[in-house]
């Protein structure tokens, strides 16, 4: 009788472990293979342009995955070796993998893998019910990401991987009063030798001032405070990265069904931003539906080899059949 007492032990011991490790595991990275198709040219009526605007074309990508939460990408961080890539989806997925280059050319994703972003106990960002992780930033130490719909910030420790915890950090009263599904969308860290070094800049995609134009706030540093930034007809912000050379470069966006979708992007000095301020900056470059774009909603900047200024765009596909997961790469020359 107590051989067979110990036996049910240690079998019912064995499933409570096999289920419990079936549970991390269903969380855990997974390695995902990513077809990319080639864009060689921008302007669907002229292949042989290269220079739009401020801007010359470098190469795009399609991208496609079967993996299921492959799809509506809105943050996108590129490192120091302009090879490792990070990325999240707006429903709270990292995507994390290395480009494959020729030249400033991407060709193509390797060592892809996925994972579901995680919360401060651990538990995903989807469990607790925080939608929308719109906006992702790094100071080289952590991740900074955005979440719109519950207008907070959470900072994800970059030397824990996929697995890192998001721990929300303090946010202005005014981001929380941002409105419902327009709020937070957009982050930059501003490196440390730069006018509002170690700050993060915040923006909304509508929240509106009372003349109309897109709220935005300084976090941290040494002049935190709300400022605006002018919105020109129906474009909404979607993204924005500090360059090299000392500007918020912003990514703006609209969709018309007549139309289609149009894209802007606009560079604002950061020595014209501080609190109260009102904002434009230049017009880089303006593109419509006679161009190949999508729903760009992610921008990453580096430099090359050569020290030129990189600006690569990722698309949201809103896991819509009829949109694409697109991938765009412009040399900003100096």
């Amino acid at each position: 009788m107590r051989l067979i007492h110990f036996g049910v032990i240690a079998i019912f011991g064995a499933l409570v472990l096999s289920a419990s490790s079936h549970a991390q595991d269903k969380n855990a990275p997974e390695q995902i293979e990513i077809q990319a198709r080639e864009i060689t040219a921008f302007d669907r009526r002229n292949a042989q342009n290269k220079r739009f605007g401020a801007l010359e074309f470098v190469g795009g990508l399609v991208l496609q995955s079967t993996h299921k939460h492959f799809g509506g990408f809105s943050g996108l961080h590129i490192a120091a070796d302009g090879e490792t890539f990070t990325a999240h989806s707006d429903r709270g997925h990292w995507l994390r993998g290395k480009f494959k280059r020729d030249g400033d050319r991407v060709t193509g994703i390797e060592n892809a893998e996925m994972a579901p972003m995680r919360g401060p106990d651990g538990r995903t960002l989807a469990a607790r019910k925080w939608f929308d992780t719109e906006a992702l930033t790094s100071d080289g130490e952590y991740f900074y990401v955005g979440i719109e719909r519950a207008n907070q910030i959470l900072r994800y420790r970059i030397a824990d991987g996929l697995l890192a915890r998001g721990i929300p950090i303090q946010v202005p009263s005014g981001v929380r009063r941002l409105p419902f599904n327009q709020g937070l969308e957009a982050l930059a860290f501003v490196p440390r030798e730069m006018p509002l070094g170690g700050s993060l800049i915040a923006v909304s995609e509508l929240g509106l001032d009372e003349k109309g134009n897109i709220i935005a706030f300084i976090i941290g540093g040494q002049s935190p405070g709300a400022f605006s930034i002018k919105r020109i007809g129906s474009f909404e912000i979607s993204d924005v990265a500090i360059s090299p050379n000392g500007h918020l470069v912003v990514v703006e966006r609209y969709f018309r069904f007549l139309t289609g979708i149009h894209l802007r992007i606009r560079a604002i000095p950061l020595a014209e931003i501080k609190p109260g301020a009102l904002v434009d900056g230049k017009v880089l470059l303006e593109a419509d539906s006679n161009f190949d774009i999508d729903n760009m909603e992610a921008l990453s900047i580096t430099r090359n080899a050569t020290g030129q200024i990189l600006l690569t765009l990722l698309s949201d596909n809103n896991f819509n059949y009829f949109q694409r997961t697109v991938l765009l790469r412009f040399v900003w020359p100096q």
